[in-house]
């Protein structure tokens, strides 16, 4: 019996220091060779220096009516001439209202002339037939853009087209009898309506802009060369300048002011192709140039950068934080880690050797590691963008995203077997 207990005993204990041998070697095999792999994949940084400014334009507030009813008649950013009509001011809402008859009798009267060109020829309603198609298509696009405004112009034009197109089936009854009754209604509201309506035009041309915020004569393109940071910090909208009209946006640049150190504004004097990026109110990266800067206040200055595209699409940008992005950087990322370092042997024409040095990185190719060479187009603390630095006739090994490169391992080296 003790026999027995003590063979269970040897055989337990022989056991357990088979299994301590087996996890034992195991786990020196992870820490003497800890195979790590990762995917590559391509990426892109941006260098961008992040300010908070305000934009500045020539911009002429338009006098405002007090009087009357105004009705706005261009759209935001709309380019306008000299001269061009920007409201209308009715005396009141009869005179409204008259000027609404007169305009639907002048679509009655456009649309009864057209029944009589239709009588003449197929092709005048095949015209209108084709207008009426890209009528839709527009009103349709103007919606999906969320665009009511021209939605309701589009809408406009295509009611009058449809009952063109109706009249010119129907086209019964005596038509030149109705147009000169409808002719005869128009002329005489519009002899009732002379005096009641006045048109607001643009004194210059420029863009124009329904949002007067009282910054138009504080923040000027002239006064911004002696501009310190603290004034610009303390910069606060002109009492009075209000106006239910809109201004005018003149010239066709534009300057962005941002406090910022000295050092920064020297980084960007280096830098070249700026862009600058809001955090809001832009869909899209801006090309702009460092114009000047101002006086050097306690280390800080105000930064000026001017710009001259996409003004039509910045006339309600006012004070924006943004991004000045100095340059981007684009390839393929790997740990920094999984850069090595090899030594080669290469032969020249002549037949001669030497030893060259080339970085790359291993990946897994199968179950061996393959050696691809790269070369280091941006680099950080835990990063690397590479891109592949091989000749025609190496294609095979090209670092592509998407490929498995070992960041750890050890005794590395190329057709190295490293899975079974």
């Amino acid at each position: 019996m003790k026999q027995t207990s003590l063979g269970t005993k040897l055989l337990l204990a022989a056991l357990t220091l088979g299994l301590l041998a087996y996890f034992g070697v195991q786990g020196a095999r992870y820490f003497t060779d800890p195979l790590s792999t990762t995917a590559a994949y391509a990426y892109q940084v941006e260098d961008s220096v992040s300010v908070s400014g305000w934009m500045v334009r020539e911009e002429l507030v338009l006098p405002g009516e007090g009087t009357g009813l105004l009705q706005l008649l261009r759209e935001e950013g709309e380019r306008l001439s000299a001269g061009g009509a920007v409201a209308t001011v009715y005396a009141d809402q009869a005179s409204l209202d008259r000027q609404q008859e007169i305009a639907a009798l002048t679509a009655r009267i456009e649309q009864l002339q057209f029944a009589q060109e239709a009588a003449l020829g197929v092709e005048v309603t095949q015209k209108l037939d084709l207008q009426i198609s890209q009528s839709i298509l527009s009103y349709r696009t103007a919606l999906a853009a969320d665009q009511l405004r021209e939605a309701e112009k589009q809408g406009g034009a295509l009611r009058t087209q449809v009952m063109k197109r109706d009249f010119s089936v129907s086209g019964a009854g005596d038509l030149g009898t109705q147009l000169q009754e409808l002719q005869a209604q128009r002329k005489t509201l519009q002899s009732q309506a002379a005096g009641s309506v006045r048109r607001i035009t643009a004194p210059k041309a420029g863009l124009y802009s329904a949002v007067v915020d009282g910054y138009e004569t504080v923040l000027t393109p002239a006064g911004l060369k002696e501009l310190t940071p603290s004034a610009l910090a303390a910069v606060q909208p002109a009492a009075g300048t209000v106006s239910n009209v809109g201004k005018l946006v003149l010239g066709e640049s534009w300057y962005y002011a941002a406090p910022m150190t000295a050092a920064q504004e020297e980084e960007l004097k280096e830098a070249g192709g700026l862009r600058l990026r809001f955090a809001k109110g832009g869909e899209r990266d801006l090309p702009v140039t460092l114009a000047f800067t101002g006086p050097e206040e306690n280390g800080k200055v105000v930064a000026v950068f001017r710009g001259d595209t996409y003004l039509p699409e910045l006339t309600v940008v006012r004070q924006q934080s943004a991004q000045i992005l100095t340059g981007a950087a684009e390839g393929i990322r790997v740990p920094r880690e999984a850069l090595r370092i090899v030594t080669e042997t290469v032969e020249d024409k002549d037949g001669n050797q030497e030893e060259v040095r080339r970085t790359g990185v291993y990946c897994v190719i199968g179950r061996e590691a393959v050696f691809k060479p790269v070369k280091s187009v941006y680099s950080t603390e835990h990063f690397v963008l590479v891109q592949a630095d091989v000749t025609a006739d190496q294609e095979a090994l090209r670092l592509r995203p998407g490929d498995e490169v070992i960041v750890r391992a050890s005794g590395l080296y190329d057709g190295k077997v490293v899975r079974k």
